[in-house]
């Protein structure tokens, strides 16, 4: 029997590395900042093919949860479980292998890193199923986007400052920012097969909203760099931060889908200038 690996990586998202890329950001600020600019090489590797492997699971848990909505909207009618290239069984198959490499790869860490993977899949089991009942599912990912930053600390001093919570905290705020951008580009299809997200819940106010969600992101980034007392490639950073935020409101005003989905792209680079910015404080 022939196995159909290009639908498996599909299935995990291989072929479009932004959501693993907008994971791995805050994972890397996290291992910067509990390791004083020089966390454990072991750990740095550890987290990077665990958010790889992790990502990998969420997308395959909620390519099954939206098996028959998939089929329904442009976008994703062509996933390999929504045109079935694969079974749901296979996909199965394939969300449990990545949560046992996951698990090998935290055993490497100590127990409280541990205990806080067990958060970390349930976040990510359930976050496919919020866009159902609730319209936060934007929120719901920003926890499983961001609990890589506690875990990080842990790793790193087996502890979990009021820092990591800080970054935590800031992490999700522009999780909304993002996927809100990304919820924006199926809209009209979402309301139509009745799937949740903050994109319809904002409505008309999406723009103004998101605008003021880049505000006080801004404002938070600014405040924890003036508590933290970090050096000016930090700030540089944050200033380069805003104007990619001023870019992606000006860009986003039309609630065209395609600049919605270019502004939600361009938020890679939110990510790398913060990580740049806190390597330059470090150096």
């Amino acid at each position: 029997m022939t196995v159909n690996w290009n639908a498996y990586w599909r299935l995990m998202r291989f072929d479009r590395p932004i959501g693993m890329l907008l994971l791995l950001w805050p994972t890397w600020w996290a291992l910067l900042l509990a390791g004083q600019g020089r966390p454990s090489l072991q750990n740095w590797v550890i987290f990077t093919l665990g958010a790889a492997i992790m990502r990998a699971a969420g997308c395959v848990m909620n390519d099954i949860a939206d098996r028959n909505f998939d089929p329904h909207v442009q976008r994703t009618r062509s996933r390999p479980l929504a045109n079935g290239e694969l079974t749901v069984r296979q996909a199965l198959v394939c969300f449990f292998l990545l949560l046992l490499l996951a698990f090998l790869l935290v055993l490497q860490t100590n127990l409280l890193t541990i205990k806080l993977a067990f958060v970390g899949l349930a976040l990510a089991a359930s976050y496919p199923f919020f866009k159902r009942y609730t319209h936060w599912p934007q929120v719901a990912l920003g926890c499983a986007f961001g609990w890589g930053i506690p875990m990080a600390f842990a790793a790193e001093t087996q502890s979990i400052p009021s820092m990591a919570w800080a970054l935590f905290a800031i992490n999700m705020i522009w999780v909304v920012i993002y996927d809100t951008f990304y919820a924006m580009v199926d809209r009209e299809e979402d309301l139509k097969i009745g799937v949740k997200s903050t994109a319809i819940l904002f409505g008309h106010s999406d723009h103004a909203i998101i605008t003021g969600l880049m505000v006080l992101m801004a404002g938070g980034l600014l405040l924890l760099g003036w508590w933290a007392q970090w050096s000016w490639p930090y700030f540089l950073a944050v200033g380069l931060v805003v104007f990619l935020f001023a870019v992606q409101s000006r860009m986003t005003r039309d609630r065209n889908p395609e600049h919605c989905f270019k502004a939600f792209l361009q938020n890679n680079w939110v990510g790398c200038s913060l990580f740049l910015g806190l390597l330059g404080h470090f150096l």
